[in-house]
């Protein structure tokens, strides 16, 4: 409960009905904009994995999966996605998608270790996507490039609602500020990461911090990503490390930054073995996806994930993610959030 942000004389600016409505609105719009602007089609995807395969995506690598086990397959057990970061690669392979074209899709996860507050749930749903690319983009510029091309998609959604729903005004920045974790650090050394997210994104309303994962020069990364989806490792051309980054806006609702999406340029074979090797998990080099990406045979590709509840969650201007999901909440949030106002559905 103490992660509870309680915003004062909180009132929800649509009722049940037309949150419901809104929600439709911004996921039906929004998912054909990001499709057109980077030429994605819509694939199909699984809820669970087998464990064992290094499919499933190892988040900051201490979060456990749900599992289970499947009785027609001798009580071999499967694991809940964190996300679709690897197997989306493999899909790519598997469709023989050409470069400049790519795939997106409808994932939704349990996080049982999320701690819980108004944009963490244990329910977790995004528009996974991932486009393949050729060596000459795996650059910053390219990866620039593609996060202007979704934040323009996500000024045409905030536009559509804010037309539908007038007592909606716009929040976000006509452009989006782009800075390196590292630059970030430098100028607040002496506050956290979570911090700095806050004083930057206040000031400029919407952005794209680079370098996730990466040690940055106190020797700590900004924030933990797993090693063997995004390339964080790689020198770019602005000398610092890293072809990945977080999307944060500034959330007046909740006075706090937010998180839409996290994506990345993904690694080729030098930074999967550069970054392994760093992270102590050489190991994972046997398992089904590595070997497929060492032996050549998945495409160089590009990709994140963009949280829809989150989206909705702040073009709908609300204060709790659980005014546009249904999951669970401990009976203390629940009563809490009734007497501020905050109908959970």
């Amino acid at each position: 409960m103490s992660k509870l942000i309680k915003p004062k004389n909180y009132k929800a600016l649509l009722d049940l009905k037309q949150t419901e409505q809104g929600i439709k609105l911004i996921k039906e719009f929004f998912q054909q904009n990001l499709s057109t602007e980077l030429r994605l089609r819509r694939v199909t995807a699984p809820l669970f994995v087998l464990q064992g395969l290094g499919i499933n995506d190892d988040l900051n690598g201490v979060e456990r999966a749900v599992t289970f086990p499947i009785k027609d397959l001798g009580d071999q057990k499967a694991e809940v996605v964190h996300s679709l970061a690897k197997w989306k690669r493999l899909t790519l392979a598997e469709y023989g998608i050409e470069p400049g074209y790519g795939i997106y899709t409808d994932m939704n996860a349990i996080r049982a270790d999320e701690e819980l507050d108004n944009i963490h749930s244990l329910y977790v749903d995004q528009w996974d996507w991932e486009r393949v690319i050729l060596p000459k983009e795996r650059t910053l510029a390219f990866l620039k490039k593609v996060v202007k091309r979704i934040y323009s998609a996500m000024l045409r959604t905030e536009f559509n609602i804010c037309e539908q729903y007038t007592q909606i005004q716009p929040q976000l920045n006509e452009e989006i500020f782009f800075i390196h974790a590292e630059e970030l650090r430098q100028l607040w050394p002496d506050k956290t990461a979570k911090e700095r997210e806050d004083l930057i994104t206040r000031e400029k309303g919407s952005v794209f911090i680079i370098g996730i994962g990466c040690p940055l020069g106190d020797g700590q990364p900004h924030d933990l990503r797993a090693p063997d989806y995004d390339d964080y490792s790689t020198i770019a051309e602005n000398g610092l490390p890293g072809l990945n980054g977080d999307l944060l806006v500034w959330d007046s609702i909740l006075g706090r930054s937010l998180e839409l999406s996290s994506m990345g340029i993904r690694v080729d074979k030098e930074a999967l073995l550069r970054q392994l090797h760093d992270s102590g998990l050489e190991a994972r080099k046997e398992l089904f996806f590595h070997k497929k990406l060492l032996n050549g045979e998945l495409p160089l590709s590009i990709g994140g994930g963009i949280g829809q509840s989150r989206l909705c969650m702040f073009f709908l201007h609300k204060a709790h993610i659980g005014e546009v999901q249904a999951s669970l909440w401990p009976d203390s949030m629940r009563e809490e959030c009734r007497r501020m106002g905050i109908r959970l559905i």
